[in-house]
């Protein structure tokens, strides 16, 4: 099941020319990202108290498709494509009245407080599963 995350273009995110800077697509689906795992039941404070893991991005794969600017309404969409026990990938676009303008294949991982990897918590890979 895919999970939506509204998006206004403020003038902060844009350059010049009124377009949003490319660097801000990131940002843009890592609040989606953030959101999605919030909407999950997921406390992520908690996991790294409880259990000292975080989740972190491992690879982004990521295309440009056509131009966002300034006052638009984007709505991002991530969607799980693959769960394994340490690794857990995502899709997600940004769009603009269902046209795509941005796509990403996320790969999300996590790691202990001292950066070594771990494998995901059982009952997360059950949740997004």
């Amino acid at each position: 099941m895919a999970h939506e995350f509204p998006v206004h273009v403020y003038y902060e995110d844009t350059d010049m020319a009124g377009i949003v800077y490319h660097a801000n697509y990131l940002k843009y689906i890592e609040r989606a990202r953030s959101d999605w795992v919030r909407g999950l039941g997921i406390d992520q404070n908690a996991l790294r108290v409880a259990e000292g893991l975080v989740f972190v991005v491992r690879r982004i794969e990521a295309d440009y498709l056509g131009p966002a600017r300034f006052e638009e309404e984007l709505l991002v969409r991530t969607e799980v494509k693959s769960v394994s026990g340490v690794r857990l990938g995502l899709s997600q676009e940004v769009m603009r009245d269902g046209k795509p303008l941005f796509r990403a294949e996320v790969t999300l991982v996590a790691i202990t407080s001292e950066g070594h990897p771990a494998r995901l918590p059982a009952a997360i890979r059950q949740l997004v599963h």
